[in-house]
């Protein structure tokens, strides 16, 4: 009898420990990434029937109207104008970053100002790889207007031990599951408009938000890493998305 109380509690013990490293395997797998979406409040009014966020249609203006979600792999709201010939245009105007965000936001004018800047530089840096870069309008030339609408930020310390311990990872799995959203991370959340520089005919606009993933890279993040690492993701993602339109490669 004791042999078999013992077989029985060796069993668990192993059925636990499966159960764990199966829960493990699952997020090694699906959460290994720098940064994930997660759906901008635009996204959630427009699923529920309530009116787009102020500062959507404050800086999209009329067009706003227009988002629907977005593709597979693609940002949380977009509209693309079916009438553009994206082939035409070799040269984009690049507009400074702005900042919109409510009235009560608890980032201050210093980090705003870092944080546009360096959002500036990544999409200059990125888009210079397939177009260039003029500083006023004119034929085959693509206006590109963006604006990083809010960011929160992630908690250091803990978003270490989240991301290397594996208990804390499994625990964090099981958080993100509850939520859409794992623990201890920042985020950020950006709107894009493209326009005709000549004409000012609008040819795409989107809203998306991304908050931080469980990759390594996001171990050792600083407050705003998180923030930082969807600003290279959409840094990365848009030239390559108007590439796509032209029905060109994309950029390594």
């Amino acid at each position: 009898m004791k042999e078999i109380v013992m077989n029985n509690s060796l069993r668990k013990k192993m059925m636990t420990g499966m159960a764990a490293a199966g829960l493990a395997a699952v997020l090694l797998a699906s959460g290994c990434s720098t940064t994930v979406q997660s759906a901008p409040e635009a996204a959630k009014s427009l699923e529920s029937g309530g009116p787009l966020p102020s500062s959507v249609t404050g800086f999209l203006g009329a067009d706003a109207s227009k988002l629907a979600p977005g593709p597979e792999g693609g940002a949380a709201l977009a509209w693309l104008n079916p009438n553009a010939q994206w082939s035409s245009y070799t040269k984009i105007q690049l507009l400074p970053v702005e900042f919109w965000a409510a009235a009560d936001s608890k980032i201050s004018t210093a980090d705003q100002a870092v944080l546009t800047e360096y959002f500036y530089n990544q999409l200059q840096t990125n888009l210079s790889k397939s177009f260039t870069l003029v500083d006023q309008p004119g034929p085959g030339v693509m206006t590109l207007r963006i604006a990083l609408m809010d960011a929160t930020t992630a908690v250091p310390g803990l978003r270490t031990i989240s991301v290397i311990v594996p208990q804390a990872r499994v625990l964090n799995l099981a958080q993100s599951m509850a939520t859409d959203s794992y623990a201890f991370v920042g985020s950020a959340e950006a709107e894009m408009k493209m326009t005709d520089s000549v004409t000012g005919q609008v040819l795409g606009e989107a809203v998306d938000q991304r908050a931080g993933g469980m990759g390594i890279k996001s171990a050792a993040s600083f407050q705003w890493g998180d923030a930082q690492n969807a600003m290279d993701y959409w840094s990365q993602k848009i030239p390559n998305r108007i590439l796509q339109l032209q029905g060109k490669p994309a950029q390594s």
